[in-house]
């Protein structure tokens, strides 16, 4: 928060009822000129009106209606407040007046507002578009207005621009003008929505145009000659929009929507009605070059961010507290969506790995923060768009649809969307929809999991019953601390507890809500050599501890899998956050990964993979981390020479994610026989061919660059720079972090920051960096010697706080902690603060993990060779 005088919402003396807005925007001068008329309710009688602005010269104000019309004797542009207050000579009474304003602005380099775009046209030109980007409190960048989501309008824009450039905003051209050397573009009128979802694009493009089944025109805006990259995310809308509508029972809104890659943009994508932005890399399907891990992104982003047309766009969050009821809600939805439409993706079982282990591992330190946290200033809006809002949000939704079944969930839905379309909700008001509609006491459960920090972990006992037809269950829950320390307060959640047997291995057999710090359950029909396996699917949002015995059982249903693939997968990750935790030791979860050795499942293998890597971050602050290689290599070797290089006819869509994530694996390794092949194909691929499928880029890229020096990274970077498809590009850069050399990877710092490189994209080039043992420090040092140009380019927001994550989470010393806490006590980057303090906890917890279980973790692996 910065310091001086405490965030204050805008005063509720007046409202807007509707804009007029013009936009003028010079894409040569980068700066646009703008005239907002606003039609203005004073609801009780004020001689002020404060609305929000920023970064923009007011020229001219008047305020009226029929019979009185007054110019500001005070005009106060607060750039600490973000707003702007004008002062009247006398009293406007109560009812409704035109607001008029002139005014000026920038368009920014920021990526936030109305900025600019740089692309290279089809002559090779450089080229700017301009495109706006509100979410959450930047629409007073491009025009003054009451910029909070609870004061909803309906807005009239115009766009005035050269000709032959596209004009689009939120709603159909209604009207066109060709004044001398410009076009007047007027749009129709939006339905009343909020500030942060209203959007203009100015530029060239060319579109790919389709029809839903329910008459929707949908459209796909790609850039000049490479429409065909539209034609997967167009197919994708088409059949998207439709799903929704049954679904929700409600009809999309709109009489179109655009979908719209832009070349520079902070997030991935965002959800202005009627007209979605996308980076280019979660939009646009090139055949030839798009990889399937990355097209599998693509629907996820699309069925994400239509689902916000119905839940965020008709109806909006109060305020940026409830921002995880659009997030959360709608990072749920697009696996609902893109389960249906892809069922070969296997979709919800990748859930659990992407979705619902990210939330865990965060959610588990102090600096966590709960899925609805009060919110004030707008640096603290930006570092809530979390894992916690986004991934915690789609999981406890997850366990809730799970509690009262499909039915009752899309019943509720229609009931919150159509009771309060075109306004504004709190939490509680989807729990009483939901509520309603199941007859369960979801506001009593939900609150527990929303409104408190963190998640539970059961414990659970067994003993045979005294009749011996089944076994006794005792169960205990407390909250989950990372650092394995008992929770300071009380903490008490209602948990949705089931089990599933060796006898029933895909169904629950038993379930219960533990309600309070211990209970009981009867799980019938077990034999003392029986497994017993809680929360199967990994459906609820926490941890289970087992007794060994009980642990010991469930071993043989790994090997022969007769345990489905999502129980395989939270067992092991169960073990690993109890290892983490120090209430189990590393060699325990080093020897229940010997049991995965024949595991063959893509998802099951992410969540190795995921352990594995934090695991070689360990050991990478040891003189083990040799055998802790070859440990890793030879649990790969079955799954490796069983996938090989090449597909495999008939081969599943999850063999192709697989064999990528395997061979990036043993890239990293050094693993001789993959560094071979890798360079042979590299060969080929630059120079008469066959191509390298784009799903073995990233290895192979990766791969090359550890076993080559100078050469092959001069090499990469032509590769990047002859590259006009953004995917491409990202690939190259991201893998370029794998390099050995110490000078290479200072280049590859220097690259990161060059005009070569994206601001949206150098933030993941410096992480490939941070992610060795060699670059850690270096990018860390960088970080530090260009922490003012950062803070300058980013303006907090979420990619400074990512790239603040990923160059301090990986030390293991106190040293480090306390180096990394003076330096951002010393300089302050607003909108990280909570991400720092994570970092350095988890230092801290690496540092304790190291020292509690270094010399028991080399003496296993010495014992494996």
């Amino acid at each position: 928060m910065p310091e001086g005088k405490p965030f204050e919402r805008l005063p509720g003396t007046v409202k807007p009822n509707h804009y007029t807005l013009s936009i003028k925007p010079d894409l040569k001068a980068f700066s646009f000129e703008g005239q907002v008329k606003i039609e203005i309710e004073v609801v009780q009688p004020t001689d002020k009106i404060v609305l929000n602005a920023l970064d923009l010269v007011i020229k001219k104000t008047t305020v009226g209606n029929k019979s009185t019309s007054l110019t500001p004797i005070n005009t106060n542009v607060s750039n600490e407040d973000e707003t702007a207050e004008f002062t009247f000579e006398k009293q406007l009474g109560v009812g409704l007046y035109d607001l008029d304003i002139t005014f000026d602005g920038e368009i920014n380099d920021k990526m936030k507002g109305l900025y600019r775009s740089k692309y290279v046209n089809e002559k090779g030109e450089d080229q700017y578009a301009a495109v706006t980007q509100f979410e959450s409190t930047d629409a007073r960048r491009c025009f003054p207005c009451w910029d909070e989501p609870a004061l909803k309008a309906t807005f009239d824009i115009s766009l005035i621009v050269p000709p032959k450039l596209e004009a689009l905003s939120n709603m159909p051209v209604k009207k066109t003008t060709n004044m001398e050397d410009i076009v007047c573009y007027e749009f129709e009128r939006t339905p009343i929505m909020s500030t942060y979802l209203v959007a203009a694009v100015v530029g060239e493009y060319d579109y790919v145009e389709g029809h839903s089944a329910d008459g929707v025109l949908v459209r796909v805006y790609t850039p000049r000659g490479k429409k065909e990259q539209g034609l997967f995310a167009l197919e994708v809308a088409t059949k998207v929009l439709p799903y929704y509508k049954e679904y929700f029972n409600i009809a999309y809104p709109l009489p179109k929507i655009d979908l719209i890659a832009i070349a520079d943009f902070s997030a991935g994508a965002m959800e202005n009605w009627g007209l979605v932005t996308y980076r280019e890399t979660c939009l646009l399907v090139d055949p030839q070059n798009t990889s399937a891990v990355r097209k599998q992104w693509i629907a996820l982003v699309v069925g994400h961010e239509l689902a916000h047309q119905w839940f965020g766009n008709l109806v909006t969050m109060e305020w940026w507290t409830h921002l995880w009821l659009n997030e959360g809600y709608a990072s749920f939805v697009e696996f609902l969506c893109v389960n249906h439409l892809f069922p070969e993706y296997d979709i919800w079982t990748q859930f659990v790995n992407d979705i619902y282990i990210r939330a865990l591992e965060l959610d588990c330190l102090k600096n966590s923060h709960p899925i609805e946290v009060p919110v004030g200033h707008p640096s603290e809006i930006d570092e809530i768009f979390d894992d916690i809002s986004y991934n915690k949000g789609a999981s406890v939704i997850r366990m809730l649809h799970h509690y009262i079944g499909d039915e009752d969930f899309r019943r509720g839905m229609n009931l919150y969307l159509t009771r309060h379309q075109y306004k504004n909700t709190f939490t509680e008001d989807l729990w009483a929809a939901l509520e309603e509609a199941s007859k369960k006491p979801v506001g009593a459960v939900m609150s527990t999991w929303t409104k408190q920090m963190g998640f539970p972990v059961v414990k659970v006992t067994c003993k045979p019953s005294e009749d011996g037809a089944g076994y006794q269950l005792s169960l205990s829950q407390s909250k989950f601390c990372a650092d394995g320390e008992q929770p300071s307060s009380d903490y008490l959640w209602m948990i949705p507890i089931s089990v599933s047997t060796s006898k029933y291995p895909g169904k629950e057999v038993a379930s219960t809500v533990l309600q309070s710090k211990e209970g009981k359950l009867f799980v019938p029909d077990v034999g003392p050599k029986d497994w017993i396996k809680i929360n199967p699917g990994t459906i609820g949002y926490y941890r289970t501890q087992y007794p060994s015995d009980m642990l010991e059982r469930l071993v043989p249903a790994i090997r022969d899998q007769s345990l489905p693939p999502l129980d395989r997968l939270g067992l092991l990750d169960d073990l690993f956050a109890m290892v983490q935790a120090g209430h189990t030791s590393t060699v325990e979860v080093l020897k229940l990964m010997k049991a995965f050795e024949g595991e063959f499942d893509y998802t099951v293998w992410s969540s190795i993979s995921n352990v594995l890597t934090k695991l070689g971050v360990l050991m990478s602050h040891t003189d083990a981390e040799k055998d802790f290689i070859e440990y890793e290599k030879k649990l790969l070797l079955k799954v490796y020479h069983r996938l090989g290089w090449d597909a495999i006819e008939g081969e599943t869509h999850l063999d192709t994610l697989l064999r990528g994530l395997v061979l990036g694996r043993l890239a990293w390794l050094d693993d001789e026989t993959t560094a071979s092949e890798a360079k042979k194909r590299f060969l080929s691929h630059i120079g008469a061919g066959p191509s390298l499928p784009a799903d073995l880029r990233s290895a192979c890229y990766k791969a090359v660059l550890r076993g080559g020096g100078q050469d092959t990274y001069d090499t990469l970077l032509e590769l990047y720079r002859s590259s006009d498809l953004h995917e491409e590009k990202d690939r190259i850069s991201r893998a370029l972090g794998a390099a050995k050399d110490i000078t290479l990877l200072s280049r590859v710092l220097e690259f990161a920051m060059s005009n070569e490189v994206r601001s949206q994209d150098t933030v993941f080039v410096i992480m490939s960096v941070a992610m060795t043992r060699v670059g850690r420090k270096l990018a860390w040092q960088f970080f530090k010697d260009n922490w003012k140009e950062l803070i300058d380019r980013y303006q907090g927001g979420f990619l400074l706080a990512r790239l603040v994550k990923f160059t301090t989470e990986n030390f293991a010393s106190e040293d480090m902690a306390s180096e990394v806490e003076t330096f951002f006590q010393e300089h302050k980057s607003p909108g990280t603060e909570r991400t720092v303090q994570q970092g350095v906890e988890t230092i801290r917890l690496n540092a304790a993990w190291l020292k509690r279980d270094k010399d028991a973790i080399i003496e296993y692996l010495k014992s494996q060779n």
